[in-house]
């Protein structure tokens, strides 16, 4: 018994049952690691603390009588009574600390706000583009039912299921959802149930019409249906529903968290009752403590009666803001909300109190002089504003905008020794004095502000204003050096918009100054042609035309050989200058490039123009003198005779011009005078004698053929035309003019094999597939070869414009549309889509969309006479002749010389002195109306 009690004495140890020591860890002496977890140190707590389960029933119970944590204790903005970060060391350095980075926070999130909006505003409009919503994708479709007649509408057939009826099983289950209004009349019965059964007859007969069939998902084990249930699974779709919509294609939030306030700006309600409620109390609230937590801050204040503002409450926003005036008296901007929300009366008085808070702010006396309405008042105000502040430029200007002429004078001689850096004040002061005054205020100004340009040009437009022309390119050479001296950076740029503008203000001599002495200032001597005419082609798309001559001086003095400048200059001056100055610049042209033959062209034409023949003959004879064997000047002394009925002296030109320089186009001219003069048999002769020389010239072929069809001969033009495309198989047109004798003389096969054995020796290109795809619709306009031959075509040429302007009108009106939208996908840019777009508004009785499509296309290629001539018609059967009229000029200013029916009008040997302005009405003529 005794070794029994000693046995359990020394088993049973000291420390059993006692908790272990802190930071103790099992093994740790024989190699083990030990490890911590969460629920061993619980929330932060410093190594050295004790650990809960040490400290003694009575320390927690004291805690927890520190802490009350009841909800009853919690308050929304305050959190609970005992504030669980009580006890947390919280100093001034902190909220110093806390103060400056968010100050940090909201200036850098300023910096990218505007930047951040731009690119959230450009994802969404490029989302919306690229996803668009159903009502957009059928709006052509909905506009198309305004074709639908009463009978199509009454034969639309009723919808119902296509699938094949074997495939469906009559007998499958049937669902039948229950209706809101049985939940509606249980409750209103006061019925205490939470379950209905789906048989009962009682809610409208809900159950199946199969026999033992239920609702699917509404079974229970009693058969009944769970209306608990049932609401939550409406919930659950209506947030699945709501997420759906807040989000975009990939799952993210399409609202910036950055700019939502910022653009909550748009959506602020404009009466008490139009905004959410519960949104206002919350905004309230937060205000109301940010002004208790920091009752010194200006914003709160502002925010706190803008709110009340908004919602209708004018009387507590004013409340707000003059207590906001009692806590911050030196904030302008409260003093200036209060001025505002108060009425006109009793906004004098806050002024009043505002001034003198704050005598320094020149926007409260702004304001001041605001609130007063008679010009004396304002006067008054402001004169007392300048006791206070006399540095101030706004106040002085406002100030002298209320006088007259004379005491505005000597208002401003005082402004300019309060603010002597203002250039405004000074420019105002010598526009005031006379001549010999304001050249002294204009040199004090340049004394007290050498570093302004403003004040030198100014300067220099008053000389020119008093014609003292000699003056202004001396100051404006005075003003570069002066600039210069003081370490101010000439910028062309800069200088060119001052030149524009001085223009603008007609100072035309002060203007070419500026060009002339910074127009080079940068530019390397390789790039002058070059930048000097993009710097003219700019002023003149800013209309400043006198800046942009003078920018053509300036290039033409420095570089006085290049014709490039020369033509451009001429080219502006006939656009924009007068016959006289055109005239006088192409004289000195053809004196700086004398070899320059389009120069001495158009210094000719411009004669020839105003009716001056004997000068044109004039003209040309010194062009020949310096370019003695020039083709182009040949023909156009032919062209001058012929264009006067000097046939005859046309007639020698051309025989000297074959003798001194014979070319190719001097003897298609001679055969073209001799046949549109009648003499047949000459112009033969004279073909036949160019081709023994010039028998790979395609034009004279074609010539050739067309005299021997003139005079009946077929099988001899046929021979030509044979001929021809020997020797120039490159030669389209003369392809085509084979092909349509053949099929003139009924040989419709031999005229497709023409163009078929063309196709092989001219792969690609269009004008011999649409002259194929012509040939067939002639011969018969319902086959099908047509649109198998346009099918090919397109395969072989996908970006011909002129191809898919005949499929468009090759389709059905139905699908013409399509086929159109197809077409400028493959051109867009293409003159030949653009105008069967336009005559396909036209036809649609889109009168504004056709008219715009005619604007582009005339304007994408304006030398096509057949878009002139369709754009003529349409605005003389649709427009007034005032519109018509301006298209007949444009044309004539354009001068076209493509187009199919242009050409074959404009070539007619019928009309070969016909100017544009009659050959326009006779295509129009030709031009069919689309339909």
């Amino acid at each position: 018994m005794a070794a029994s009690q000693s046995f359990v004495n020394r088993k049973k140890k000291s420390f059993l049952g006692l908790s272990a020591p802190l930071g103790y860890v099992p093994g740790l002496g024989r190699g083990a690691t030990g490890f911590t977890t969460r629920s061993d140190i619980g929330p932060a707590r410093d190594a050295d603390d004790v650990d809960d389960k040490h400290l003694s029933k009575k320390a927690k119970t004291d805690d927890d009588d520190d802490d009350d944590l009841n909800d009853s204790n919690y308050d929304e903005f305050s959190g609970y009574g005992g504030s669980l970060c009580a006890k947390d060391p919280y100093e001034e350095d902190d909220a110093e600390a806390d103060a400056i980075y968010e100050a940090v926070d909201k200036r850098m999130d300023e910096r990218r706000k505007e930047r951040r909006e731009k690119r959230l505003k450009d994802e969404i409009l490029k989302y919306r583009q690229e996803r668009p919503k159903i009502q957009q994708q059928f709006a052509d479709l909905k506009r198309g039912l305004a074709e639908v007649s009463n009978d199509q509408w009454l034969n639309l057939p009723e919808v119902g299921d296509a699938r094949n009826k074997r495939q469906r099983n009559p007998m499958a289950e049937k669902f039948t959802p229950v209706p809101d209004s049985a939940f509606a009349r249980a409750v209103s019965a006061g019925d205490k149930n939470t379950t209905i059964d789906p048989k009962d007859q009682k809610y409208g007969g809900i159950a199946t019409p199969f026999p033992g069939d239920m609702t699917p998902g509404f079974n229970t084990p009693a058969g009944d249906i769970d209306m608990k249930k049932i609401g939550e699974a409406r919930n659950t779709l209506m947030d699945i529903k709501l997420t759906q919509v807040s989000d975009s294609v990939s799952g993210q939030t399409v609202v910036d968290p950055k700019g939502y306030l910022t653009d909550l700006q748009s959506m602020i309600p404009a009466g008490g009752g139009s905004g959410d409620l519960s949104d206002v109390k919350k905004a309230r609230l937060l205000l109301k403590s940010v002004r208790e937590t920091n009752p010194k801050h200006p914003p709160a204040w502002i925010a706190s009666a803008r709110l009340e503002e908004v919602t209708g409450k004018l009387q507590t926003a004013r409340n707000i803001i003059m207590k906001g005036t009692e806590q911050c008296p030196k904030s302008e901007d409260v003093w200036l909300e209060a001025a505002r929300l108060m009425p006109a009366d009793q906004a004098k008085a806050v002024v009043a109190q505002a001034v003198r808070n704050l005598p320094q702010s020149v926007r409260v006396w702004m304001m001041a002089a605001q609130l007063e309405k008679d010009a004396r008042s304002k006067k008054r105000v402001f004169r007392k504003a300048l006791e206070q502040v006399p540095n101030s430029v706004r106040l002085w200007k406002a100030a002298v905008e209320l006088e007259n002429e004379e005491d505005a004078r000597i208002m401003l001689t005082r402004s300019v020794e309060c603010c002597p850096t203002s250039v405004e004040l000074w420019l105002a002061l010598a526009r005031l004095e006379s001549y010999e005054n304001a050249r002294k205020v204009l040199n004090k100004a340049r004394q007290c502000i050498p570093t302004d340009r403003t004040i030198w040009i100014n300067a220099a437009k008053l000389e020119e204003a008093h014609n003292s022309f000699s003056m202004v390119e001396k100051i404006i050479e005075r003003a570069m050096v002066s600039l210069k001296s003081n370490m101010v950076e000439i910028k062309r740029e800069q200088w060119i918009k001052d030149a524009e503008e001085c223009e603008a203000s007609q100072s035309v001599k002060t203007c070419h100054a500026i060009i002339s002495a910074v127009i080079g200032n940068g530019v390397d001597d390789e790039d002058r042609k070059h930048t000097w005419i993009e710097d003219a082609e700019a002023c003149t798309s800013h209309g400043a035309i006198e800046t942009a001559r003078a920018i053509y001086a300036h290039a033409l003095s420095q570089l006085p050989n290049k014709k490039g400048i020369w033509m451009r200059a001429a080219y502006f001056e006939r656009e924009h200058g007068t016959r006289e100055s055109l005239e006088g610049l192409l004289v000195r042209a053809t004196q700086s490039c004398p070899k320059a033959e389009i120069l001495w062209l158009m210094f000719a034409k411009s004669k020839w123009m105003a009716d001056d023949v004997s000068a044109a003959r004039k003209v040309l004879s010194d062009a020949f003198q310096a370019n003695p064997n020039s083709e182009e000047i040949w023909l156009a002394a032919v062209k001058l005779e012929s264009e006067n009925s000097e046939y005859t002296r046309a007639r020698k030109l051309l025989a000297r011009a074959r003798t001194n320089a014979p070319t190719a186009r001097v003897f298609m001219k001679s055969v073209k005078l001799e046949w549109c003069l009648g003499d047949l048999q000459e112009a033969v002769k004279l073909c036949d004698e160019a081709l023994g020389h010039y028998n790979t010239f395609a034009k004279l072929w074609m010539m050739r053929g067309q005299l021997e069809e003139k005079m009946g001969n077929d099988d001899r033009a046929r021979d030509c035309y044979t001929n021809g495309t020997v020797k120039c198989p490159r030669a389209i047109p003369l392809w085509i003019l084979l092909s349509r004798l053949e099929e003139r003389k009924g040989n419709t096969t031999k005229a497709r094999s023409i163009l078929e054995k063309a196709r092989l020796k001219n792969p690609k290109i269009d004008l011999l597939w649409l002259e194929a795809i012509r040939v067939e619709r002639r011969v018969n306009p319902t086959n099908t070869i047509a649109e198998n031959l346009l099918a090919k075509s397109l395969q072989d040429c996908p970006n011909s414009g002129l191809l898919y302007a005949e499929a468009i009108f090759m389709e059905s009106r139905q699908q013409r549309k399509a086929r159109s939208v197809d077409a400028l996908k493959r051109c867009e840019h293409d003159p030949h889509v653009l105008l069967a777009c336009s005559k396909l508004f036209w036809t649609e009785r889109k009168m504004t969309k056709a008219k715009e499509w005619f604007e582009r296309t005339v304007k994408l290629d304006p030398d096509n006479g057949d878009s002139w001539a369709t754009y003529y018609k349409f605005c003389v059967m649709h427009l007034n002749e005032e519109d018509a009229r301006k298209i007949m000029l444009r044309c004539v200013s354009a001068e076209p010389k493509h187009g199919e029916l242009w050409c074959m009008t404009s070539k007619d040997v019928n009309n070969w002195k016909l100017k544009t302005e009659e050959i326009l009405p006779i295509v129009t003529d030709l031009i069919a109306v689309p339909h």
